[in-house]
């Protein structure tokens, strides 16, 4: 993958964005601001139920919590 250093300073924004097909490192003098990178998207589909039964929710889930949990009461 090809890396441009920018400079925040001299950057135009416009032109920089439709430059984020490349990773650009962003930087202020020698100091290191951000990271824009482009968004990648996912060619894999979704398996739905892929990992069907693998997790459960207590009946309770959605209840309050006793006093004795905020409180630090054990």
């Amino acid at each position: 993958m090809l890396i441009k250093t920018v400079d925040i300073n001299e950057a135009q924004w416009a032109k920089l964005l439709s430059m984020v097909s490349t990773e650009i490192i962003l930087m202020e003098g020698s100091t290191f601001i951000a990271r824009l990178v482009p968004v990648s998207s996912s060619t894999s589909s979704r398996l739905p139920n892929l990992h069907g039964g693998a997790i459960w929710t207590s009946d309770d889930f959605d209840q309050p919590l006793p006093d004795e949990f905020w409180m630090a009461e054990v």
